[in-house]
């Protein structure tokens, strides 16, 4: 009896003190839960808000710069298709009318040009109509070269509609006969006659085929009158890729100027696009939140914002396009971005529900032991008794202390031979060290996209080194010469830029000047601006006049040119003994002249842009300076400068600039000129290269 009283107070004393560690085991365990399920929630939240501000934000303004980059190249495409239509126009003798033949359905499918007129108009009548069908091939290949373009045409004063597309049969009535177009009458041409600049319509219904569109336009002038206008249509169909949200969770959309949502990837819903007639206007919505977000962003790019909608709460970021006044807007559920965390604590707790359950078993089978065991010794009772604290507890407590010491330091949990005991501690030994290296490794993979845009940054400014160090920029360039004084600089909108700017010495008597702007912006202008200026350097220097180095750069750009680039060019080569400029003007700004002690406009002819189609001759001119007068060069990046409302600087701001001290030197001079557009802009964002050159001419006497 007293061995079996002491072997049965022996196994109650085990199982008690088993009870008693299990408890204190639970609670160590819970007590870390609860403290690491924190830690987990801190962090995760604290994560995704920092993430949420520097990629969500970015991101949106990084969507609304390529959309209204899409639009600025629609911007682009119909300025060159007005030059061109002016050129046409402007200098009728240089090329001979072409037929133009009434839509043919058998070409639908391929895009093709056609004739179109209003009621009562005989197309073959207007002399016009022929003449600005030499320039098919470039409309053509600008509708085939683009996703976005659905056609483009040029409407003429007199009725008659040259048309660039695919679809001649919605033309065709079913007689078979050209359905009248009232050209004059379409809100395109009244909106661009009126304006007299380039004009977006909103959403409007497409003539024939009842699909809706945006269009942008432009008006012709020959000898200060309308003879036309040109215009570019984007169905709503080829814009989707404006508004394809980057995160499959989230939404985006654009609202117009209006504040109505023309454009959205969600097909119902508050946030679904409608026709303009009958699409609400955000800012006037009665949530002020949501109102507040759209009137911001079509001014400015907002922060991350919290907008709540009925039962839901939205991150909201917008950012204005600046070229059509509307704005991008991305939105997603605050629910989703918290569903990491959310996803992050049910792992965890299924980890430790596991645990405690394998625990839970591994006690019961311990004390089921113990009861088999009781024949055993008090001795070996209380060692395995000592045995299984030592086992449990102590491990525990480091995992304890080293989960703070993690969490209080960053540092990785790591396992210890401490915790490998081949049970249930072990196992959440495991969970812990598996989660703390996937936070770390979450961590990494931030730290390499970052480092990644600093990559693509450095090379962007390289190849801006570069292509400065393409131009001259070692002033003066000339100490020896004496009888002029040149300046220039050119400041890109982006890292690099397709402004450029020349001078150089053909022989002792000649200096040939050149200032450019190539069409579109970043690497591929940058790259076509150096292969402009190495061309229109070696014609130079090859003894030609102004009007040859211009059609010798035409042939050779043109003879390659698969992209279908353009560039802006004025040449001239100033004889130094005489003061006299030979000038010849490919559709680039007019000069301006300093004569009598003011500046002023030198409205010279332009040809047609280099690269835009072969065989085109250029008129040359010439400018007589006297000592003492100045010429100023520049590109359309200074007077089309906007402030924050998109008002353009002008070039009567330009003239006032450099009026404002004509005696000063040309390096001066466009000091002067650039302080005026920064004054004008207030800080605004500069979306075109602004590019300057200034010559002083002096004298051959001058000492």
């Amino acid at each position: 009896m007293l061995v079996i009283s002491i072997l049965i107070v022996a196994f109650v004393l085990f199982a008690s003190t088993t009870a008693y560690l299990g408890s204190i085991l639970t609670g160590i365990i819970e007590e870390t839960r609860q403290e690491q399920e924190q830690s987990i929630s801190t962090s995760s939240k604290k994560t995704m808000t920092n993430v949420l501000k520097e990629t969500f934000v970015s991101t949106n303004a990084l969507q609304a710069s390529i959309a209204d980059n899409d639009f600025l190249e629609i911007v682009h495409n119909v300025s060159t298709l007005q030059t061109m239509a002016e050129g046409v126009l402007t200098n009728p003798g240089s090329l001979t009318p072409v037929e133009v033949r009434p839509p043919d359905p058998s070409t639908d499918g391929t895009t093709s040009v056609m004739g179109l007129g209003e009621e009562g108009v005989d197309i073959t009548q207007s002399e016009n109509l022929g003449m600005v069908a030499n320039l098919s091939g470039p409309m053509i290949a600008m509708v085939d070269n683009s996703e976005k373009i659905s056609r483009c045409y040029i409407g003429l004063e007199d009725g008659t509609h040259l048309a660039v597309d695919s679809m001649a049969s919605d033309k065709i009535d079913e007689n078979g006969n050209p359905i009248p177009f009232p050209v004059r009458q379409r809100p395109w041409y009244r909106g661009a006659a009126e304006k007299g600049d380039i004009y977006f319509t909103g959403v409007i219904e497409d003539a024939y085929s009842g699909m809706y569109c945006v269009t942008c336009s432009a008006p012709v002038y020959t000898d200060g009158r309308l003879a036309g206008v040109v215009g570019i249509d984007i169905f709503l169909e080829n814009m989707q890729d404006f508004i394809e949200s980057p995160n499959s969770e989230g939404m985006v959309f654009i609202v117009n100027d209006k504040g109505q949502i023309i454009l959205s990837s969600e097909e119902e819903g508050i946030f679904s696009a409608s026709l303009e007639e009958v699409a609400p206007d955000l800012r006037e919505n009665e949530n002020t939140g949501l109102a507040s977000l759209a009137r911001k962003a079509l001014v400015m790019q907002t922060e991350l914002t919290l907008v709540k909608l009925g039962d839901q709460v939205y991150y909201m970021a917008g950012t204005p396009m600046p070229t059509v006044g509307w704005a991008v807007i991305s939105v997603i559920d605050r629910e989703i971005t918290e569903q990491p965390e959310k996803q992050l604590l049910k792992d965890y707790d299924k980890i430790n529900q596991g645990s405690r359950t394998r625990f839970r078993n591994e006690v019961a089978g311990t004390l089921r032991r113990a009861a088999a065991a009781l024949i055993l010794t008090v001795l070996l009772c209380c060692g395995a008794a000592i045995v299984a604290a030592r086992r449990i507890v102590r491990p525990i407590e480091e995992m304890t202390r080293d989960i703070r010491k993690a969490g209080q330091s960053g540092q990785i949990f790591e396992m210890k031979d401490a915790y490998r005991t081949d049970d249930e501690i072990q196992i959440l030994a495991e969970a812990f060290e598996d989660q703390s290296r996937k936070t770390r490794q979450y961590i990494q993979d931030i730290t390499k996209i970052t480092r990644e845009k600093e990559r693509v940054s450095t090379e962007l400014q390289m190849a801006n080194r570069i292509q400065n160090s393409m131009l001259p920029n070692v002033f003066p360039p000339f100490p020896g010469r004496r009888e002029f004084d040149i300046y220039a600089s050119m400041e890109p909108a982006r890292e690099v830029g397709g402004d450029f700017y020349d001078f150089f010495l053909i022989d002792p008597d000649h200096l040939c000047m050149v200032m450019a702007d190539v069409s579109g912006k970043g690497i591929p202008a940058a790259l076509f601006m150096m292969i402009s200026k190495v061309i229109l350097q070696s014609c130079a220097m090859l003894g030609k006049s102004a009007g040859d180095i211009l059609i010798k750069t035409n042939e050779a750009i043109c003879s390659s040119n698969q992209e279908d680039m353009f560039v802006t060019v004025w040449t001239g080569i100033l004889e130094i003994s005489t003061g006299t400029i030979t000038a010849a003007n490919a559709g680039h700004e007019y000069p301006a002249v300093m004569k009598d002690g003011k500046f002023s406009l030198l409205r010279d002819k332009h040809g047609l842009v280099i690269g835009g189609m072969e065989g085109i001759k250029y008129r040359e001119y010439t400018i007589s300076l006297e000592p003492g007068d100045k010429l100023f060069l520049y590109t359309d990046g200074i007077p089309e400068a906007s402030d924050k409302n998109y008002k353009m600087f002008g070039t009567e701001k330009m003239l006032e600039a450099l009026n404002q001290d004509t005696g000063a030197s040309p390096k001066q001079i466009l000091t002067n000129v650039k302080a005026a557009v920064e004054d004008f802009v207030q800080g605004a964002e500069q979306f075109d290269d602004m590019t300057m050159l200034c010559l002083e001419y002096k004298g051959p006497d001058s000492e």
